[in-house]
């Protein structure tokens, strides 16, 4: 089964190649497959390691690559490499996530391509931009630590990770931003660029709220479970039946609605409590008094009251709970997407529309090779030489 956009999708005309594996660089092609661009994933003849991963890896394949062809090459044979040459000639982008140098090896860089293809765009997601750091082996965890979100998220004292790959997709999502621009670019020029995108560097844009925080106040933020909260009510609250639920209430006027809504006129009165920095600074005595109140609801009385009023809440939900959530299912929030398996599931597609209508999936995640032979038929290899390649262990599919 598969979406189709009413109108065009906007990149219907751009090819891209693309040398990746993990989540990172398949975020990059995927986010472009999906907005129309043809992608063609160069894999080794036994498939992207991230086939077979186990645990918390096993959706990353079929998650990161959807409207995607795969050609399965041997790039450390030259006819590997020669094949993956005429494919990467013909790429409006080239887009690579490999260590720094491995691509210069296979005669496949920035430079080597360029001189094939001179208005190509060439995206390298790396750890690090270039810089002290460029040789160091990254992954999300690494830099979450070093660029001081896991300090961010976790308790005093216990620095934790982000409860998703948060700096391996944005960072995928700042390559193929990146790429955008050098198309553009290239229809004032004429000519292609190298852009690069890191996931040290994503990271730290995303604590860029707390360092700018410190530049401000010459405070520096505390871990978002400590931080002093700009707001008073702005917290988790367990309730009937050990349930939770996050409630907030962010400006007087939603104080005064709230008081109202649960019959709280004593603290609606109370002069101590009379604006919003009043509350946050009498949250230590506030807080006991709001969780007794409340703590005799259900989650589900609390959520009709607070929409009632326009008051802002949210279940504490499950990853595997939103796939019943009814306003993804009735906004056309998910694809069906075919798993590693075999198996059909739902899967988020991106979130934004265009003209209402979410890009949706044109082609399945691929099986290894899928596209391969088609593919060598284009770049001008016979039927023979494709027995030959395939025989030879060089393509597989």
């Amino acid at each position: 089964m598969t979406d189709t956009a009413a109108a065009p999708l906007p990149y219907a005309n751009i090819r891209i190649v693309e040398f990746t594996h993990m989540v990172m660089g398949p975020t990059c092609g995927m986010l472009l497959g999906d907005l129309g661009a043809e992608v063609i994933k160069v894999e080794p003849l036994e498939g992207d390691n991230t086939r077979r991963l186990l645990g918390a890896g096993a959706g990353f394949f079929p998650a990161f690559n959807r409207n995607k062809k795969s050609i399965a090459l041997d790039l450390k044979q030259p006819e590997g490499r020669e094949a993956a040459l005429r494919l990467v000639a013909t790429a409006d982008i080239v887009s690579e996530n490999f260590k720094p140098g491995t691509m210069a090896k296979l005669g496949l860089d920035y430079a080597s391509v360029k001189k094939l293809n001179p208005g190509v765009v060439y995206v390298s997601h790396k750890g690090f931009l270039p810089g002290p750091y460029a040789q160091r082996t990254a992954l999300d965890e690494v830099v979450q630590m070093m660029g001081g979100l896991a300090y961010m998220t976790g308790r005093s004292g216990d620095p934790l990770r982000a409860g998703s790959s948060v700096n391996d997709i944005m960072g995928g999502m700042f390559g193929a931003i990146g790429a955008m621009a050098a198309l553009r670019q290239r229809e004032q020029t004429g000519q292609g660029c190298e852009v690069q995108s890191a996931l040290f560097e994503n990271n730290v844009f995303l604590v860029m709220q707390h360092m700018m925080q410190f530049a401000a106040t010459g405070r520096a933020a505390d871990p978002m479970p400590s931080r002093i909260s700009a707001w008073a009510v702005y917290d988790v609250f367990t309730v009937k039946d050990g349930a939770q639920i996050f409630l907030a209430v962010v400006s007087d006027k939603q104080w005064t609605v709230f008081c109202q809504a649960f019959g709280l006129s004593e603290l609606l009165a109370d002069p101590r409590l009379a604006s919003n920095n009043d509350r946050v600074l009498a949250r230590d005595w506030l807080m006991p008094i709001l969780r007794t109140h409340l703590a005799g609801h259900s989650a589900a009385e609390l959520a009709a009251v607070f929409e009632a009023h326009e008051l802002p809440f949210a279940p504490i939900t499950k990853p595997q709970e939103l796939f019943d959530d009814p306003h993804l299912n009735a906004s056309g929030g998910f694809g069906e997407l075919r798993m590693n398996d075999g198996q059909m599931a739902k899967v988020p597609l991106l979130p934004l529309t265009l003209d209402g209508q979410r890009p949706g999936i044109r082609l399945q995640p691929p099986a290894i090779g899928e596209h391969g032979e088609a593919l060598l038929r284009e770049l001008g290899y016979g039927e023979a030489e494709i027995a030959d390649l395939r025989a030879r262990r060089i393509t597989a599919g």
